[in-house]
């Protein structure tokens, strides 16, 4: 019973003799040589680092500023002009090149879209870079000639910089997709019919006349912030296209490409098999793929497709209600998420509250009261700083394109929510007459 026991023990010492003599050479080696390793284990580390340094300082030097939206009392245009908008606001994309972005710090620029309710008082603002702001004032006069664009103290300001305290409170979260985001929300097209015979707004379902109706409820010493972040990309920045095609490719069952095979394989193939190696052939069916799709199958791959195919933005949504503790109402957090839930269907996408910003303390129950506070003091911070949820860093956001963001946030007319004391432009002001004589 011992014997094989010995034979193992001898081999492993034997196995160790053999590999003293390279032990030892290690041992030397990294005696002259330590210093190479330590900065191949911290290069990157550093690098990140380093470039967050640089983006910080860079981002220090640019000038934000909140301007509100005031909206014209009658709107006939129909959604297409906001996603206009969002198609003419995706040309500020200037991507840094390698200089820019390891010298300078250069990133992407993007602003910030927030429908809020002050009091009962809903209000369009937009925060932007003040050096894009022709740009921006530009893309809404095309559309919407008959708007307004006031530049605004920051709301976000006025209120207690350290909620929750003794005398207010807050509920919130951020946003994620229900599914990957290749596949698209319910977007304006599925809401109401655009037809010559319908062109007045009262015949049309706006989504968001239930976000507007249920500010407009809210009473003194209550708010309602809902912000959503967005900056133009490219695929270079996200390949959300490549995505794409991969699901639809799947649910029409086109093959992969069979990958290219290394050359010494392909030798070795010819050598036993006697013929040149080669994707087996078969036979074409006589019913293409794509025809054999459900209906629902064929509207997810056209919704895809559709997504794909237009200007898209890395985007961050997120809302907090906040108010006096003597009037804070927790009901009130549903007037956001069921706004944001419409936007959902069953094959394709929706977005849903993103479980671990919401605030609200999940088992263990240790520190309840601690680790509530933090989640509501990192979510306001992240507000008010228009901070995505990793930030600094990258992750925690989402792709959408123009035409679910002009779905989600968009100028109403009268007629969607008649009832709400949404600030309007009643007259537009004109400018002087043109034979007018100028010294």
């Amino acid at each position: 019973m011992l014997e094989p026991a010995l034979i193992i023990l001898e081999f492993f010492s034997s196995f160790l003799e053999f590999l003293t003599p390279y032990f030892l050479f290690l041992k030397e080696l990294l005696k002259v040589f330590w210093w190479v390793f330590p900065p191949i284990i911290l290069f990157f580390p550093l690098r990140s680092w380093y470039l967050l340094f640089i983006q910080t300082k860079w981002l220090k030097n640019i000038e934000w500023q909140v301007y509100e939206i005031k909206v014209p009392r009658e709107i006939l245009k129909p959604l297409r002009a906001m996603e206009n908008v969002f198609a003419d606001l995706w040309g500020i994309y200037d991507p840094p090149n390698f200089k820019e972005k390891w010298i300078e710090g250069k990133v992407l620029l993007g602003f910030s879209l927030e429908i809020v309710s002050l009091e009962g008082i809903p209000h369009f603002f937009i925060r932007i870079p003040e050096a894009l702001r022709k740009t921006i004032e530009s893309a809404i006069y095309s559309q919407y000639p008959d708007a307004e664009i006031l530049k605004v103290p920051d709301y976000a300001q006025n209120v207690p910089p350290n909620i929750p305290n003794q005398n207010w409170d807050s509920w919130g979260c951020d946003y994620i997709p229900l599914k990957e985001d290749a596949y698209p929300i319910k977007t304006y097209p599925k809401f109401f019919e655009e037809r010559p015979d319908m062109p007045k707004e009262e015949k049309r379902i706006d989504p968001l006349s239930s976000l507007l109706e249920g500010m407009a409820r809210l009473g003194k010493g209550e708010q309602l912030w809902v912000q959503i972040l967005i900056t133009p990309i490219t695929p270079a920045e996200d390949d959300y296209v490549q995505r794409g095609r991969k699901i639809v490719d799947k649910m029409v069952k086109r093959p992969e490409k069979p990958k290219q095979k290394p050359m010494f394989q392909e030798a070795a193939e010819i050598l036993v098999t006697g013929k040149p190696s080669g994707a087996p052939t078969e036979e074409k069916p006589l019913i293409p793929p794509e025809m054999r799709l459900t209906p629902g199958e064929r509207e997810i791959v056209s919704g895809i497709e559709e997504k794909i195919s237009k200007n898209a933005f890395r985007t961050t949504i997120r809302f907090i209600y906040l108010a006096q503790r003597s009037v804070f109402f927790p009901p009130s957090k549903s007037i956001p998420i069921t706004f944001f839930a419409q936007f959902g269907t069953q094959n394709l996408n929706g977005i849903k509250p993103w479980a671990k910003t919401i605030t609200k303390v999940q088992a263990p129950n240790v520190f309840t009261q601690r680790r509530l506070y933090l989640k509501k003091r990192i979510l306001f911070k992240r507000y008010i700083k228009r901070d995505t949820f990793f930030s600094p860093f990258p992750g925690g956001t989402f792709i959408f394109n123009t035409e679910e963001l002009a779905t989600i946030y968009h100028l109403p007319g009268i007629e969607v929510a008649p009832t709400v004391a949404l600030p309007r432009v009643e007259m537009k002001k004109g400018g002087p007459p043109s034979e007018l004589p100028i010294k």
